[in-house]
C-alpha cells in the first residue's frame, strides 16, 4: 500500500481540460476580421497601382499634346525660312543666306530629336492620310496619282501626322491635260 501511495503521491496534478475550440466550420472571429482586413488593403493596394499608372499615362499623354502643339506652331516658322530660301531674297548677302541655312538646319535636326519627320515626297504615290492634293496636273512622264509637286511640306511623328504635305498629285484620267484646281 505504500507503493500505491507514493505513486499517487508522486502522480502529477490533473491537468486542466484545454479551452473548448470553435467548430472547424465557423472561422475565428478574429481570424475572420483579420482576412477581410487583409482582403480589403489588398484591394486598396490594385486601387492604388492602377491609380498610379493611370495618372503615369494621363501625364505622359499630357506632356506628347503640349509638344505636338508646339511642334505645329513651329512649323510655320520652318516654311517662312525655306521660302526665304527659295525666293533668293537679299542676293548681296551670302553671309544671311547661310545664317537663314543654318537656322533652319538647327530647327530640322531639333525636329528629329523630337521624333518629327519629313520625307522627300516628289515621285511617290499620293497617300490622302498623308497628304492633301491642291491640285492636279498632266504629266504622261508620270505615273496615275503620283506626286508631282510639293507646295507645303508635310510632318509625322511616328505614324501619327502632324500636318499633310500639300502637293500636285499626277492625273492621267484627266482628258484635259492642263493643270486644274480642285
Amino acid at each position: 500500500m505504500k507503493s500505491e501511495s507514493k505513486k499517487t503521491a508522486t502522480a502529477q496534478p490533473e491537468a486542466e481540460p484545454l479551452p473548448t475550440q470553435p467548430p472547424v466550420n465557423e472561422p475565428d472571429p478574429q481570424q475572420r476580421e483579420l482576412a477581410e482586413q487583409k482582403d480589403a488593403f489588398m484591394h486598396l493596394a490594385a486601387d492604388f497601382e492602377n491609380f498610379k499608372r493611370r495618372s503615369r499615362q494621363e501625364s505622359d499623354a499630357r506632356a506628347t499634346a503640349q509638344k505636338e502643339g508646339f511642334i505645329v506652331e513651329l512649323l510655320p516658322v520652318i516654311d517662312n525660312l525655306e521660302r526665304a530660301l527659295v525666293s533668293g531674297a537679299a542676293p548681296g548677302a551670302p553671309e544671311f543666306r547661310q545664317g537663314v541655312e543654318m537656322t533652319l538646319q538647327q530647327l530640322r535636326r531639333l525636329l528629329q530629336q523630337h521624333g518629327v519627320e519629313c520625307d522627300e515626297i516628289t515621285g511617290r504615290p499620293f497617300d490622302p492620310r498623308q497628304h492633301e492634293a491642291l491640285c492636279q496636273r498632266h504629266d504622261p512622264d508620270q505615273a496615275h496619282q503620283t506626286i508631282l509637286e510639293v507646295f507645303q511640306r508635310g510632318y509625322r511623328r511616328g505614324a501619327k501626322v502632324i500636318r499633310p504635305a500639300k502637293v500636285v498629285v499626277n492625273d492621267l484620267a484627266s482628258a484635259n491635260p492642263e493643270q486644274h484646281a480642285r
